[in-house]
């Protein structure tokens, strides 16, 4: 299967000691690169969701954001911190000292304020299993979203790669009379141009200068290359990094393709394999 890079999901969960939420957010990286934003109590959780997300996803950005709220009843039962009540009247004071005008922490402030209440008030072992089960449901989310969206860039992309066969069907029939056209042309304006020179070395000069324009070879490397495209895109692994290095390939054909050509119909089919691949190319960085 073809997986996009991009995907979202959002899960959440209301349980005794409050309200759990997560959402994943993911979009194309060249490798993978995650980011978790979760409240102060549940930073010990971070190496958890970490390794979750590692063993599903091998590339992309991934944005994971964990919501807590504690439950009423958890909030009037929890002792007070003193310990980060403290530095936090301590920082509010040295803001005061730099800027006088600022506005004092009201009681709610403080209450509000992530770490007020006792560490105890959390029971992280059972926000850490709830929070596993719902990085599992949200992943299982994301990576049906990522692969709708690779399913239809796979569409695209293999609709491109018929475009290209095409391409190519139609201009290699053509090569050998063009090749032919050509050296006969180049012959009959040579042989004027240098009469009475050696005719033998002539046209040893002019069918090496034939064989340099025949673009035969980079046209089966390319229909080559477009096969193993669609290879790629039938395989269940993940597929950006190789179709990357297809389109370096398909492009380097197609340079060689317009630079050799002899004929304007050569020189359009050319450029046109240059857009179709230029068009893969932009889809591609979206694949993982």
């Amino acid at each position: 299967m073809t997986f996009s890079m991009t995907g979202f999901a959002a899960v959440a969960r209301d349980t005794d000691y409050g309200a759990l939420s997560l959402e994943l957010r993911a979009v194309n990286h060249r490798y993978l690169e995650l980011q978790f934003r979760l409240p102060d109590e549940l930073r010990a959780l971070e190496t958890s969701l970490r390794e979750g997300i590692v063993g599903r996803i091998s590339r992309g950005k991934v944005d994971c954001r964990v919501g807590f709220a504690p439950a009423a009843q958890v909030q009037r039962g929890a002792p007070l911190n003193a310990e980060a009540l403290g530095d936090l009247l301590r920082h509010a004071a040295e803001v005061r000292n730099v800027s006088p005008d600022s506005a004092p922490l009201t009681v709610a402030d403080i209450l509000r304020w992530p770490g007020v209440f006792g560490p105890d008030v959390v029971p992280l072992d059972r926000v850490a299993r709830d929070l596993a089960q719902l990085l599992e449901q949200a992943l299982r989310d994301l990576t049906a979203s990522r692969e709708r969206e690779g399913d239809k860039l796979k569409v695209l992309l293999l609709d491109r790669v018929a475009d290209m066969e095409r391409i190519a069907a139609e201009v290699k029939p053509q090569i050998p009379q063009l090749v032919t056209a050509y050296r006969e042309k180049l012959q009959a304006r040579l042989a004027e141009a240098l009469a009475g020179k050696d005719d033998d070395r002539l046209r040893q000069e002019i069918i090496l200068y034939a064989s340099r324009i025949d673009v035969d070879e980079e046209l089966s490397r390319l229909t080559a290359h477009l096969s193993e495209v669609r290879r790629v895109l039938g395989q269940p692994a993940p597929a950006g990094k190789r179709l990357d290095f297809l389109m370096q390939e398909l492009n380097r054909e197609a340079n060689t393709l317009g630079s050799k050509s002899v004929a304007s119909t050569v020189s359009q089919a050319a450029i046109d394999l240059k857009i179709l691949i230029e068009q893969m190319r932009e889809q591609i960085q979206n694949i993982e």
